[in-house]
């Protein structure tokens, strides 16, 4: 945006606050962000995790990156430039949804560290559950429900993470899930591990869900 044009904007300022809306309603936002390679477990896992937070009466919103870029992001391609453009609108959408007193779960790839560091900084360190989904490619490729691997060993998809192009694996996030274990197994440490950190106000339970 040129500087001019942001001289020109002033941030208004509402009455109802995120902090009010969290009183009311008896629980914080927060943004998890899920990584981890195409076919690691992301989007089943924040799937989830949603209906057990919904079960909560906690207002719940899945940001997957399939789904924004075929809206939002659309007219962004899979070049760097273009993937730190989608990790920034992601993050700009999902602190609004932040401001809204919603819990936000956020399942896309995000590549790069200097991506995950960018969202965090925008969001803010507090507001950042970084969680990895540590699945080998191998196992991924196996799965592969979408046929993209399958595609890009072919070359008919460019930049495909994990085969012509980077997957910067985080050195310490926040929560660590091994692929290789069950759905259930990953689900009960994400939850014991949201409890234990005051993000969720509710201890993991074998009744807790069924899926």
């Amino acid at each position: 945006m040129n500087d001019n044009f942001k001289k020109n904007i002033i941030f208004q300022k509402y009455e109802i606050t995120r902090i009010k809306r969290e009183n009311k309603n008896g629980y914080k936002s927060q943004v998890i962000w899920f990584t981890g390679l195409s076919g690691s477990g992301k989007s089943t896992i924040a799937n989830i995790l949603e209906k057990i937070l919904f079960e909560k009466n906690i207002n719940t919103y899945v940001l997957d990156g399939d789904n924004i870029r075929s809206g939002l992001c659309s007219d962004l391609n899979f070049s760097f430039i273009h993937r730190n453009e989608n990790i920034r609108r992601i993050s700009e959408v999902a602190k609004l949804m932040l401001d809204a007193n919603i819990m936000v779960l956020v399942s896309v790839i995000s590549p790069y560290k200097k991506q995950r560091l960018m969202a965090s900084n925008i969001l803010g360190k507090d507001n950042f559950v970084e969680v990895f989904i540590d699945t080998p490619l191998s196992i991924c490729e196996k799965r592969d429900s979408k046929g993209l691997y399958k595609k890009s060993r072919c070359n008919e998809i460019l930049n495909f993470t994990g085969i012509n192009s980077v997957y910067e694996v985080p050195e310490k996030p926040d929560i660590y899930l091994d692929g290789t274990i069950s759905i259930k197994e990953n689900i009960k440490q994400l939850i014991e591990n949201l409890y234990e950190n005051n993000i969720i106000f509710f201890p993991y339970t074998h009744k807790l869900f069924e899926y």
